[in-house]
């Protein structure tokens, strides 16, 4: 009787080994690819400057919010490189569009204007539309509370939308949605 060939017990023996590292190998190739697609938008709310004193229902920024739109330029204007917008939404309120002139003059870009009763449309338009870019809106208090609203998914404390903070909206495609919030 002849004894049973050497390779007959090896082939058999390393199935196994060879199938868990190409199921090992596949299951990193599948979480690599997840990792790189992953993209994080960012939306910058920003209020409209604070109004002018007077009786009309669509009152004009004050020179206070005229130096914070000068400000808001300077900060934000910047064509190309890191930190550069790829969209500048605003309200079609005088205010707003006061507050974003020097920021739009500045990039020479057109912004995209909305009506202030669209506020949760356009910022789920803002975010599909912009995914993985950076965005700013700039609104006054009951649009930019319901776009805050929309983006984070909780509801604002009245109290908290103070005319001099710019909210930064993180938005990952992978993960939780986190708020910051600055005194500019």
């Amino acid at each position: 009787m002849e004894p049973p060939g050497i390779t007959r017990h090896r082939r058999p023996f390393l199935a196994p080994l060879w199938l868990t590292l190409l199921g090992a190998l596949a299951i990193g190739a599948i979480a690599w690819a997840v990792y790189s697609s992953a993209t994080t938008t960012v939306i910058f709310l920003v209020p409209a400057g604070p109004k002018e004193p007077g009786t009309i229902d669509d009152p004009p920024v004050s020179p206070e919010g005229e130096a914070r739109a000068q400000r808001l330029a300077h900060m934000f204007g910047e064509a190309s490189g890191a930190g550069r917008l790829d969209a500048i939404y605003e309200s079609n309120e005088r205010r707003a569009q006061q507050t974003a002139a020097p920021l739009v003059e500045r990039l020479q870009r057109s912004p995209i204007v909305f009506g202030a009763t669209d506020a949760r449309a356009i910022a789920a338009q803002a975010l599909h539309a912009h995914s993985g870019g950076t965005v700013m809106v700039i609104a006054s208090g009951a649009a930019l509370a319901q776009m805050l609203q929309e983006l984070t998914g909780t509801e604002p404390p009245a109290a908290a939308l103070e005319a001099d903070l710019i909210y930064v909206v993180s938005i990952p495609s992978i993960g939780r949605t986190h708020l910051t919030r600055f005194r500019l």
